[in-house]
């Protein structure tokens, strides 16, 4: 009788426990979210709800043990922790390897040795946050995203720039800057459902031989050290986005 009234109390604490940990992580992501709180002080909330989650999953599996000597009739309580909180713990843990071994960087851009600045958009203090030099960055950059070039096309700068301009409206980002005639982009992506910002330019620039335009990106992660490989992402798909545009 013993076992079964603590089988209860335990079932039902790792239930009002998945219930907490989920409430937590819910509030927190959504007051970062609007910017009432901090994004990182959202995220960390977050990262506390899946710590309090798998505390009431592993509450909920001793619970289940202990019922397997009684009548199972407390099982309820563990089953409903176990079905809130084990989903929410798994996405948390998948996170890293959703990133496909991306570096630990969160600066991306089509050219190394001269990246495109940003002029209207001001990008963050601590840029070189986890590699320290330039020279770092371009080595972790060369190696994990040498596919990522500069998009050559035979028209003029007004006309690719627009194009550009184009896409990045399809993509929905926020645009900040847009001069055709200077072949320049500049806008806010946002990321997941915090809203991460991430800032990109454009830069459309004549060709080395004058026969048409060189298109260069960068795409900029504002908080963090890795950006689990959304930047690379972003602009590859932006540029085989801007490659079937202009193909038509």
């Amino acid at each position: 009788m013993a076992d079964g009234k603590w089988t209860g109390k335990l079932g039902k604490t790792s239930r009002n426990v998945a219930i907490i940990a989920l409430v937590l992580a819910g509030v927190g992501l959504t007051l970062a979210r609007y910017n009432v709180i901090d994004k990182l002080d959202g995220f960390y909330g977050m990262l506390i709800g899946a710590l309090l989650a798998a505390v009431a999953s592993l509450i909920a599996v001793i619970s289940l043990l202990m019922s397997l000597k009684g009548n199972g009739a407390s099982r309820k309580p563990a089953i409903i922790a176990l079905a809130l909180a084990v989903p929410f713990v798994a996405f948390i843990a998948t996170r890293p390897a959703a990133a496909d071994g991306a570096p630990a960087i969160h600066d991306i851009t089509t050219d190394l040795a001269s990246p495109p600045e940003f002029q209207t958009l001001t990008i963050r203090e601590d840029n070189l946050a986890g590699v320290d030099t330039v020279e770092n960055w371009q080595e972790i950059h060369a190696e994990a995203y040498g596919d990522i070039q500069p998009l050559l096309f035979n028209r003029p700068v007004p006309e690719v720039t627009i194009a550009a301009h184009s896409v990045a409206q399809e993509k929905g980002w926020d645009i900040a800057a847009f001069d055709p005639g200077a072949g320049r982009i500049e806008a806010t992506d946002y990321v997941s459902y915090i809203r991460f910002e991430d800032i990109i330019v454009i830069e459309v620039t004549p060709s080395a031989d004058n026969s048409g335009s060189e298109v260069n990106v960068r795409s900029v992660s504002q908080l963090g050290v890795s950006d689990l490989g959304v930047n690379a992402k972003r602009i590859r798909a932006f540029t085989a986005d801007l490659e079937a545009k202009l193909a038509n």
